[in-house]
């Protein structure tokens, strides 16, 4: 039997195509070609079960092979194989209409995955680093004659007798020179170990030494010596493939530690198992994050039918969840998938809101089954919930009901538990509830302190996404507004009634006020004098709490960057009713009256950690004086 031919595609432009538009990703040809033998082994596996192949199943086993002389790498598989005829249907006849359409649709394309996944071309990826391809294999049916096919990258190809022995295909590609380093046994192994880790069927890439037990020494102890063993590559039966009651703790925490040697252990995880509307199976964990907001992401795998595809899950895995590690797995997301693909395709619409809800419900159960705990991990996974409830507005509905609040004291809180706890001391004279929030307690515990004192209670907001997770706050609580406890003195921060009077006249004001704005020298701050309780500081800075905001989110990248570039202008507010600001007033010289203030003001940077440099020296050097 011989025949040479040509493989119908009706152009002969489609091959320089195929390497050219793939060759910025030419390693997945060992992915797509491994894969291909995993899929012949699953099947006569499958006819066996069914009955419908009486034969001897045995090992069936991938091995991967190369040889650097011949410079050939050889992928051999023990499953269905093909017949002449079926390699000329399945191989020659490359199943798309149209192909003048293709080359002119993609001749500027730079996606490799595009072109391969949308015209079926896996088994020609191999042309991307071979300039032959051999075929040899011998189907299973009974009475079959084994066949070999060749072509050497154009067109042409040729069909002939074949002389494989025992069912099964082994494909030989015959490398080019361009591609000679493949021809490599740590780089198969590295490209294998990245995609092939978790195929269902044994992947075999040449042996190993391993040290096993041999005899014993004269004093009893165990002696060791090394033998050769097949390298298998995999792990056939990962766990997000067994059902959940078959799996203990111990299992999850051995496969993350295979995912990521080097990280702590996750906090707890989620098992993803679906079969309607799509087919979806998975682990995700909540490791162990805190604030380390941007260096976390891409560590979620995404896989089809246990073959690795990519860790740029964004368009399946909710944004807010970018930060989780794990897996997932489903066949519905095609082996060869493009970023056009995913941002188009339903299934992957349905997945991110499946996996959202999934999360929300996972969050939810631990929150009511054990609170404690809960609490305990609030500091690691709060940046999961604040995220989701701005990103999702399906995630905040849920959130809402087991995103905690923390205060300065440690103490935790739901939303409406806050709320409640509010309502006592902190509603305003309009009715609004006024929730006072800290982003650096040590920067800012002169003003908690001043709140405390008043009863005020403060909530610690210091992530690196609380800037936004503020205004979303502001957005779904009714008659809420936040504050952050600087933006103002205490007894402004919340508005009870008129205030204090002010025991300074009229014209004292106007006196202190020209002495604070000498002694400061910078237009940067607005002075103000305001009747104060006289426990309070005599000098507060401040500054207003909108513009305050924006620069905090204009740091964290929230589209408020103009806010960010502009100068800082901070409100003082000197506190007529102190005993300072007497002395001030009552002092005997000019000079005098403009060091004083000068030193309050200092004293009150001070306090906020806004004193530094030159002013600092001189501040110093001040206070020495006065001593």
């Amino acid at each position: 039997m011989q025949e040479k031919g040509t493989i119908s595609i009706h152009t002969e432009n489609i091959f320089p195509i195929i390497k050219k538009f793939l060759y910025s990703d030419n390693e997945i040809f060992l992915r797509e070609l491994v894969s291909n033998a995993v899929d012949a082994s699953q099947k006569i596996k499958r006819l066996a079960s069914l009955g419908q192949y009486q034969g001897d199943l045995g090992d069936l086993r991938v091995e991967v092979a190369f040889d650097k002389e011949k410079k050939t790498i050889t992928i051999s598989d023990k499953g269905l194989g093909m017949t002449a005829e079926e390699i000329k249907k399945y191989i020659n006849q490359i199943a798309f209409s149209g192909a003048t359409e293709f080359v002119e649709k993609f001749k500027d394309a730079k996606d490799a995955n595009e072109i391969i996944g949308k015209f079926g071309l896996g088994f020609y990826s191999a042309f991307m680093v071979a300039h032959q391809v051999d075929i040899h294999s011998l189907s299973y049916q009974e009475g079959a004659e084994p066949a070999k096919w060749t072509c050497d990258g154009s067109t042409s190809f040729e069909i002939s007798e074949g002389d494989r022995t025992d069912r099964g295909t082994d494909i030989v590609l015959h490398i080019n020179e361009e591609s000679e380093e493949f021809l490599d046994q740590y780089k198969l192994q590295e490209i294998l170990d990245k995609y092939c880790r978790f195929l269902p069927i044994p992947i075999v890439f040449g042996t190993k030494s391993e040290s096993v037990e041999d005899g014993k020494d004269e004093e009893g102890n165990p002696k060791y010596k090394s033998v050769e063993v097949d390298n298998v590559i995999n792990t056939t039966a990962p766990i997000w493939t067994k059902s959940p009651s078959d799996l203990q703790d111990e299992d999850y925490l051995k496969f993350y530690k295979e995912l990521y040697p080097m990280s702590e252990d996750p906090l707890f995880w989620i098992h993803l198992n679906v079969d309607y509307p799509f087919n979806l199976t998975g682990v995700l964990y909540f490791p162990k994050v805190k604030n380390e907001f941007e260096m976390q992401r891409n560590k979620i795998k995404l896989f089809s039918r246990q073959v690795f595809i990519t860790d740029e899950v964004k368009d399946i895995v909710p944004e807010f969840l970018m930060l989780l590690h794990g897996v997932i797995d489903s066949p519905d997301i095609p082996l060869n998938v493009s970023r056009s693909f995913l941002q188009a395709d339903g299934n992957v619409k349905k997945i991110n809101s499946y996996i959202t809800k999934k999360v929300a419900d996972k969050l939810g159960e631990l929150f009511r089954k054990d609170r404690p705990s809960f609490e305990s991990k609030w500091g690691d996974i709060g940046l999961f919930v604040k995220y989701g409830m701005i990103s999702e507005e399906k995630f905040y509905d849920k959130g809402k009901d087991f995103a905690l609040l923390t205060n300065t004291k440690g103490e935790h809180f739901t939303m409406t538990e806050y709320q409640e706890k509010l309502q006592a001391n902190q509603v305003d004279k309009d009715g609004q509830t006024i929730v006072l929030y800290t982003n650096d307690a040590e920067k800012q515990d002169a003003f908690i302190q001043s709140a405390n004192k008043k009863d005020y209670d403060v909530l610690v907001l210091d992530s690196p996404i609380d800037s936004h997770f503020i205004n979303t706050l502001e957005q779904k609580l009714e008659k809420t507004s936040l504050k952050r406890v600087d933006a103002d003195v205490a007894d402004k921060l919340i508005k009870k009634d008129d205030g204090m009077a002010n025991v300074l006249t009229e014209d004292q004001s106007k006196a202190v006020k020209e002495i604070f704005e000498k002694a400061i020298g910078n237009q940067a701050y607005t002075v103000e004098v305001e009747g104060l309780n006289p426990e309070e500081l005599p000098v507060t800075i401040t500054m207003e709490e909108f513009m305050r905001r924006m620069k905090d989110m204009a740091q964290t990248g929230g589209g408020m960057s103009f806010y960010g570039a502009m100068p800082d202008n901070y409100k003082v507010v000197i506190n007529g009713n102190h005993k300072v600001i007497d002395r001030i007033l009552n002092a005997e010289t000019e000079e005098a009256k403009t060091n004083l203030a000068k030193q309050a003001f200092d004293l009150a940077k001070l306090s906020q950690g806004m004193l530094s440099g030159k002013d600092l020296t001189e501040f110093v050097k001040r206070s020495v004086e006065m001593i």
